[in-house]
């Protein structure tokens, strides 16, 4: 058996796969807020789907961030706890076994690349978009991390190109100010609606508010997309993939899957009204799409983190 933990901001499931990617059982907690926690919840949850299969299996996490290959530490992780820990030692060390550790976006991008929305193309880029912001790529199937572990880190660039009143930008956890997590993640976008109408609202209440024709809402919800739209577009320029495939809260809004590849098609932004050229061609064709698998393709993503290497 696979053993897939999707580790998330709120939840922590687990999933176990057969060798063909069949469902076994699946089980999901809070998430807890400090390390020694996490360790031992991750060691109940590999318990949990071993006793429930009457299965062994492998372990594969996705995490938000992810290890340093020099030094085996995390790093980027908004579950902060986890930065500068050694995590993939002390697991191994409390599950008795090797652990494959990757970032969530590249676990995204597997699910999707193997048997998902982006199943028989070649590159496969990976969109979060949920309590953060993060992307992932996979190449042939297989997670791509790069020479450092950081490939598909887009969450703490500078939102492109940005435009009167964006710059610089809300205060990050990482420090910075104008991070695309705080503008393209579903936390950006309620915080968008906190910052214009001074109440808080869900992404989902705001989205609501937006069908039903209010103008607050349609104007944060425009706000949205043309960002999103430049961080995909920056995307095309450096890597040109064959697929953009997105998960998190926000990927469920429809109306994403015909704004977005409008605003990159065009040179006329339509929120705005600017002329503008988002990707740097006189034609874009990039395929957005949202994950076959939905909120389990990250865990499906973890658990292929072995199959992928076999």
């Amino acid at each position: 058996m696979h053993i897939g933990i999707d580790w998330g901001g709120t939840k922590m499931e687990v999933i176990g796969l057969d060798a063909d990617g069949i469902e076994l059982g699946r089980h999901r907690i809070a998430t807890p807020r400090d390390y020694d926690a996490s360790i031992r919840a991750v060691a109940e949850l590999v318990e949990h789907i071993e006793r429930t299969t009457g299965r062994r299996g492998t372990v594969g996490i996705g995490l938000p961030g992810s290890p340093n290959p020099l030094t085996g530490r995390i790093r980027n992780s908004n579950a902060v706890w986890l930065n500068g820990q050694p995590l993939g030692r002390d697991l191994e060390a409390a599950l008795g076994r090797p652990v494959r550790l990757a970032n969530d976006g590249n676990c995204l991008a597997v699910s999707e690349a193997i048997d998902g929305a982006g199943a028989g193309l070649d590159v496969v880029v990976g969109i979060i978009l949920g309590t953060g912001h993060g992307g992932g790529i996979a190449i042939g199937g297989r997670s791509h991390a790069g020479l450092q572990g950081l490939a598909g880190e887009i969450g703490h660039y500078s939102l492109p190109w940005p435009r009167e009143g964006e710059y610089p930008g809300p205060k990050c956890w990482c420090g910075r100010n104008g991070c695309l997590e705080m503008f393209c993640s579903g936390t950006g976008f309620e915080l968008d609606w906190k910052t214009t109408t001074g109440e808080a609202k869900r992404a989902s209440e705001i989205m609501a508010l937006k069908r039903a024709g209010d103008a607050a809402a349609m104007a944060v919800y425009g706000r949205y997309v043309d960002r999103l739209a430049r961080s995909l577009a920056l995307i095309i320029d450096l890597v040109d993939p064959d697929v953009f495939v997105l998960g998190g809260g926000m990927s469920n809004v429809d109306e994403l899957y015909d704004d977005v590849p409008r605003l990159l098609a065009t040179r006329t932004n339509l929120w705005d009204g600017e002329g503008s050229r988002l990707v740097f061609s006189d034609s874009v064709a990039t395929p957005i799409r949202k994950a076959r698998h939905g909120d389990s393709s990250g865990v499906r993503g973890a658990a292929f983190l072995w199959r992928e290497r076999e």
